[in-house]
């Protein structure tokens, strides 16, 4: 199926640069100033997200007929990747509320379409894919979370974890199985939209290393009630194939924060490795620096370009999952490299609060495990290799 409507080849250049302009001052105005403050406190920026909603972020990927902005994912990833490069925890904001909304917009009902995605394009729901569980996280096919159907509706037990929009979003695309036996496993599962009711319960904010200040929950289901006409797609057993086609989008936002980060961390070392001196001059004339800021160079740009290559394979409607997968592992990979090196090159400063480099260090990790950790990326890549080169 084809993820790309029409309406998205609607936007110019010009308008895209006009936008990604826009994102630029609302960062160095609304943003920046306030970072450390939130992220140190852990406070959800409640002002901030509704800003985002006002610019029509959560509406990116949507499709302008559903009210949404329409955006190539090329240029939606470069809006991560400048957001990432400020503070990396608002694009969790967005991310997986899009992909629960590009499973809609790509596998829904119609009728599904007409009554969330303009209700997702606005901001008025906003929520997430909660695929993970206490005791199934990159394994999909292992979850215990499980749909009966009844009459007219399906009845949910089970939990989920690490959720993100969990506390202040209010609808969520559940990863399910409505046939525990079935075999193979996927066969059996399937994908609702949950909104927030009797039955569901947020456990509660977990506490996290770094992607501080945005809200991460547990989610309990205990015989909650849902209209069997919120299964996506009104058919059982997709819901495997839906996560996956979600999961796409997903890496490449993943991707495009490593590639922010990874950015990030560089400007801040070329920057600092000229002011501060050593032994008489600035280090950026020792030759130990200059080797590990032509490294982090090196790995931003290759991240960046693979990145790049992800979101326009995805917009041509192809499978990008080898792809997706690629720039994910690398630029993730990158972030923590080249915090790593931002930190040594600092020094003593690198570890202050003061500065922004302990907040890349600790945002980093996070990505080479959400959407999927790196080793299982490295799977993906291997077998789509041998697919797609058959002898």
């Amino acid at each position: 199926m084809n993820k790309q409507n029409d309406t998205r080849n609607e936007f110019s250049a010009e308008d895209e640069a006009q936008m990604l302009h826009s994102i630029d001052r609302w960062l160095e105005r609304d943003v920046r100033p306030h970072v450390k403050k939130f992220d140190h406190a852990d406070d959800y920026p409640h002002e901030i997200v509704e800003q985002m909603r006002e610019l029509g972020l959560f509406g990116s990927t949507i499709g302008r007929e559903y009210g949404g902005l329409g955006l190539r994912v090329e240029t939606y990833a470069q809006i991560i990747t400048r957001i990432a490069e400020v503070w990396m925890s608002l694009t969790g904001v967005i991310n997986s509320h899009l992909i629960m909304s590009a499973i809609v917009e790509r596998f829904g009902t119609n009728e599904q379409k007409q009554h969330f995605l303009p209700r997702f394009a606005t901001g008025e729901l906003r929520g997430a894919l909660s695929l993970t569980e206490p005791d199934a996280g990159t394994d999909l096919q292992g979850i215990r979370t499980h749909a009966n159907r009844i009459d007219g509706d399906y009845i949910v037990n089970g939990s989920k974890m690490w959720t993100t929009n969990g506390v202040h979003g209010s609808c969520f695309a559940v990863l399910v199985k409505t046939n525990p036996n079935a075999h193979p496993a996927h066969k059996g599962m399937a994908m609702i939209l949950a909104e927030k009711g009797p039955g569901f319960e947020v456990c509660g904010q977990l506490r996290k290393l770094g992607y501080k200040s945005i809200d991460t929950a547990e989610l309990s289901f205990q015989d909650y009630r849902v209209s069997a006409d919120r299964l996506i797609g009104g058919e059982e057993g997709q819901g495997f194939q839906q996560a996956v086609g979600g999961l796409e989008l997903g890496r490449i936002n993943v991707a495009a924060r490593g590639v922010g980060i990874a950015n990030a961390a560089l400007k801040d070392s070329v920057a600092y490795s000229q002011v501060r001196k050593t032994f008489g001059k600035p280090i950026c004339q020792h030759q130990a620096i200059q080797i590990k800021l032509a490294d982090m160079a090196t790995r931003y740009e290759a991240a960046r370009l693979l990145t790049e290559q992800a979101a326009r394979i995805y917009d041509s409607g192809e499978r990008c999952d080898l792809e997706a997968g690629m720039a994910k592992l690398h630029a993730s990979e990158a972030a923590l490299a080249n915090a790593e090196d931002a930190m040594r090159i600092h020094g003593a400063y690198g570890y202050s609060t003061e500065y922004d480099i302990e907040r890349y260090f600790r945002d980093a990790p996070l990505l080479c495990i959400g959407e999927g950790t790196n080793e299982i990326q490295r799977l993906i890549i291997s077998r789509q290799l041998i697919a797609r080169n058959p002898t």
